[in-house]
């Protein structure tokens, strides 16, 4: 990744939060306990005037790698 992407990406994090800090907060609750193997992350999609969509994934091992490459992304904000 070129860094003029990787300041465009953090400055879009940090307005990302500064528009949703307690999602922020949550993140960083989620991830301050570590995730693990068996963990299941669900979300929820709910457009104006349509029904909520949810959908949801049990972590696998596998995909610890990726969670804590994301992890390291969010440092100091999420």
């Amino acid at each position: 990744m070129n860094p003029a992407s990787i300041l465009k990406l953090m400055n879009a994090k940090n307005q990302f939060i500064n528009n949703h800090p307690k999602f922020a907060a949550f993140a960083r609750a989620v991830y301050s306990g570590g995730i693990e193997a068996g963990t299941v992350i669900e979300i929820s999609v709910t457009k104006p005037g349509q029904e909520t969509m949810t959908s949801n994934i049990k972590v696998q091992e596998t995909d610890l790698e990726l969670l804590r490459e994301l992890q390291e992304l969010t440092k100091g904000g999420m």
